[in-house]
């Protein structure tokens, strides 16, 4: 059994409780066009050429991105942060991409992970089909749940895809009474309107339990990685969002009774 990684970062603290080890999936069933990390499109490994640039010399830098790794292989790696996880209240956080394209590895990593009660989180956009939910939904302890648009054919527009089955498993994973996070991507001129807002709050209202909500603000940073791996972008160049830019959305959840947080 073997995965396609493309990045694992240590010492993570936005990516759910405590210092955790965050684990980035290769492939991607999305093309958000403000996407930060377009390198997970593609499920298999991908060469690349980037070109530096020493003094007046440029040089051309040949390498890949992602790695196989072996169950045993990652696992190795997770262990080597138990001390960590154990200090601080943290564990392992599966991300991409979307982990749930590489679902036989994925269940055998969590369930790997529940076997030597390591805190397992799920960083998902949830377009995933039911039956895949239900083969980790019980080696899962926190999902970070991404919500982007409310309305379908902007979700289509700028996610490539219909926002109906991510909004489903939602209400799912609620009724199972599982641990949400719901992160949401405030991303200007795309779904920062207040129409869009009051949607997402009137739907997150019906679900049995209020989940924490956390706005990630837009930032610049994944243009640059489209440019720099080559990747075609209609993201318009506009300037990161500040943190004062969501304290009117921020205020509108904290009325209706919602823990909101700014960051991952």
């Amino acid at each position: 059994m073997q995965a396609i990684v493309f990045d694992i970062k240590r010492y993570a603290v936005h990516d759910g409780p405590g210092i955790r080890t965050s684990v980035f999936f290769k492939g991607c069933p999305l093309r958000c066009v403000w996407c930060h990390n377009p390198e997970s499109y593609k499920a298999g490994i991908e060469p690349i050429c980037r070109s530096n640039r020493l003094g007046d010399i440029e040089v051309a830098d040949e390498s890949q991105i992602g790695k196989v790794y072996s169950l045993d292989q990652l696992i190795f790696e997770i262990e080597n942060d138990q001390l960590f996880f154990d200090e601080s209240g943290g564990g392992v956080t599966f991300s991409g991409g979307e982990p749930l394209m590489q679902i036989d590895f994925l269940e055998g990593i969590l369930k790997a992970c529940k076997e030597r009660e390591i805190h397992t989180a799920l960083d998902t956009t949830a377009y995933a089909k039911r039956d895949k939910l239900d083969r980790i939904i019980d080696y899962v302890d926190l999902f970070l749940f991404d919500l982007k648009h409310m309305v379908d054919e902007d979700h289509r527009k700028h996610t490539g895809v219909s926002n109906q089955l991510i909004l489903d498993n939602l209400v799912y994973l609620s009724e199972k009474g599982k641990r949400i996070i719901i992160r949401f991507p405030m991303i200007p001129g795309y779904n920062d309107s207040k129409s869009n807002i009051n949607l997402m709050l009137d739907f997150l209202n019906q679900l049995p339990s209020k989940p924490e909500f956390h706005i990630l603000p837009y930032h610049r940073t994944g243009q640059d990685k489209f440019r720099r791996f080559g990747i075609e972008t209609t993201m318009p160049d506009i300037p990161s969002l500040l943190e004062e830019d969501t304290v009117w959305v921020q205020n509108v959840f904290k009325a209706e009774g919602y823990t909101v947080k700014v960051g991952g």
